[in-house]
């Protein structure tokens, strides 16, 4: 059921998505003290194309730096990739069959405002990563 609902978000939205992270990704790797922001870009656009079966969970040891990071990325690029995920997330709710996808991108928000200092996980296994 996973591989159907991942292979449906990949045609109706995930594509799309994902490409903004890669976007994203590479105007960060433009410049080298950008450079972890792109790795994290990199990351949830992998999250962003496959998200079925898949989830995010705090990774441990991330302090300080990450929130200054996150703080960072939200200024730059956080809120106008959130703000894609919120208009694409409403449009897929308008149908029923578009719900499940509306709200895995509703589930990708937080992760798209603040990506240092989390991890993406098999949801079978959320707590292996800590």
């Amino acid at each position: 059921m996973k591989t159907l609902l991942n292979l449906l978000w990949l045609v109706l939205s995930g594509f799309w998505l994902a490409l903004g992270y890669v976007v994203a990704g590479i105007i960060c790797c433009i410049l080298i003290i950008t450079i972890p922001f792109g790795i994290a870009s990199f990351r949830i656009a992998a999250y962003a194309l496959w998200p079925f079966g898949k989830t995010t969970v705090e990774r441990r040891g991330a302090g300080t730096g990450s929130l200054l990071g996150n703080v960072i990325w939200i200024v730059f690029a956080g809120w106008w990739l959130a703000l894609g995920h919120i208009l694409t997330g409403l449009a897929l709710c308008v149908t029923v069959v578009g719900i499940p996808f509306g709200i895995a991108n509703f589930k990708l928000i937080p992760v798209s405002l603040m990506p240092l200092g989390r991890e993406i996980v098999p949801t079978d296994r959320p707590f292996a990563a800590r």
